[in-house]
Formats: C-alpha cells, structure tokens, sequence
C-alpha cells in the first residue's frame, strides 16, 4: 500500500509514524508513505496556504489552489472513477463534519492500493476539494481538533493494523472490538463458537466490544483469574467471554448492540442484566 499525506506540518508524523506496528510495517515493504507539505505549493513569498472565507465568519479556511496543485503531482487517479469503486484509491479529506471512522471504514480502506490524506487546518478546508478531488470525508469522533494531522496518523494506524503481515498473528484482527464476521450473504458466520485452533479462537468481538483479558499470575494481589478461563473447556470459555463482552458492550455502548446479531441465549442474557443489572 501507498499513503501520501498532505499536511502543512509533515514533522508532526516523525513520531507517530516511528514506533510499533506502522514502522515495522514500512521496514517490511508492506506500506510506504510519504509527507508533502501543503506550503511547498504556495507561491506567494509568505507561502501562504489559508484565507478569510468569503461572507464573513471568525476564523480561517484553507486555500484551494495549494490542494490541487499538490494533488496534481500525486497523479492519482480521476474522482469520477474512484467514486465508481473501479480504482483501488481513495483521496481522504480529515474533516468534523465527514462520515464517522469506524472499523469497517478501516478495513475497506485495508483492501485498496493506495490512500491520500488531505489534512485540514483552521476552521476547514475549501468545499472545493471536497466536491472535486476528496471521494470520502472522514471524522474520528464527535468533536473538534485544530487540524486533521492527529485523525490522518489514527487512521493509517488502524489501516495498516489490518494489513497481511503487520501484525504477528493475523487472526488476533479478527477478534478485536468492533470486527464483524459476518457472512457475505449478510448471515452470521458461527463467530461464536470455538473451532480446532482451541481457546485462542473462542468467541469474536463479532462487532461489540472485546472480552476481558487475563495474564498470570492467576491470583494478584487477592484478585484472582475467572474460573471460567482456567477450565480448558472452550465451550465454557467461548460462553464466558461472550457474555462478558455482551456485559461490557451494554455498559459502555449500547448503540453497538442495535445492530449485533445475537443468539437467542445472548438476547435472554442482555434481557437479564436489563432487568436485574
């Protein structure tokens, strides 16, 4: 994979980008990025890259002509024929008012060839290059950050998380907080039971929130392991960490739950902590 980030603070990903998963990622081949500083093309000699947004407003926007002239150089590959999904590319506008990021979005976006992140400053960037160059808006929650450098460095994070390779043993994505495993037919693959690679494979986060984890010592400072996970019996495991993750889900985000597909054991369950939780 390709990922051009176009920022007017390339230094700021020196750091995030040198440490753990998306550095060995780059040292392995798997992905290659490269920083482009949105002032390399300002041409006025204060290289200046924002403006007052015409009708009046506080604050500044980020001009468009140095955005497209940057764009230009990258040659990516026409809007048009991104927005028809037949190009494996994605040109990436941060911005608080883009679609939700999700780990979904990060997958989808794990399985094309190249990413471009425009990084928005100020008080946002000119429609202009969301109408003509962006074919997704993206935002990483419900608030607001002085620019897209932080959103641009958690994305490609979690995008690169997921690609073949990256990460020592793949299939421990596939059992993260919010992975669905759900079938192409839109049915639900058996994600809930435990299959012949044993207890490493019971029970998928299946789109709610991962199960609590344990480590030895099986008993630390008076707070011992659940018994649950030192029987060796995946079923029990499979069962236990289903309904502890069903617990936290409903705890902390119960807007997960809407859409969860659930056994009919698992809705008598949450029905239970509803009523007695």
């Amino acid at each position: 994979m390709k990922a051009d980030i176009v920022t007017i603070f390339p230094d700021f990903f020196h750091g995030p980008l040198d440490y753990g998963i998306t550095r060995r990622a780059q040292e392995m081949g798997l992905v290659t990025v490269r920083l482009h500083d949105l002032r390399e093309f300002a041409h006025d000699r204060h290289r200046t890259v924002d403006d007052r947004p015409f009708g009046g407003g506080e604050g500044m926007v980020l001009k468009p002509e140095p955005v497209f002239e940057c764009l230009d150089g990258l040659h990516i590959i026409p809007r048009e024929e991104r927005m028809a999904a037949r190009a494996r590319q994605s040109v990436i506008l941060l911005s608080a008012q883009g679609r939700r990021f999700t780990q979904p979005v990060a997958a989808e976006l794990a399985a094309l060839e190249r990413l471009v992140f425009i990084c928005g400053r100020y008080e946002g960037v000119d429609e202009r290059v969301a109408d003509c160059l962006a074919d997704r808006e993206l935002s990483i929650g419900d608030y607001v950050l002085s620019g897209g450098e932080l959103a641009a460095a958690l994305i490609l994070e979690a995008v690169v998380r997921l690609l073949p390779g990256a990460v020592g043993n793949q299939a421990s994505t596939q059992q993260e907080s919010f992975t669905s495993r759900a079938g192409k037919d839109g049915g639900e693959q058996n994600a809930h039971q435990a299959d012949a690679s044993g207890a490493d494979s019971t029970c998928g986060s299946n789109g709610l929130l991962d199960y609590p984890h344990y480590t030895r010592p099986a008993l630390f400072r008076g707070l011992a392991v659940p018994g649950a996970l030192l029987t060796g019996n995946h079923e029990e495991i499979r069962r236990w960490r289903r309904q502890r993750a069903l617990e936290k889900t409903l705890r902390n985000r119960p807007d997960l739950l809407e859409g969860a597909l659930l056994t009919e054991e698992e809705r008598d369950f949450l029905a239970d902590l509803k009523n007695y939780g």
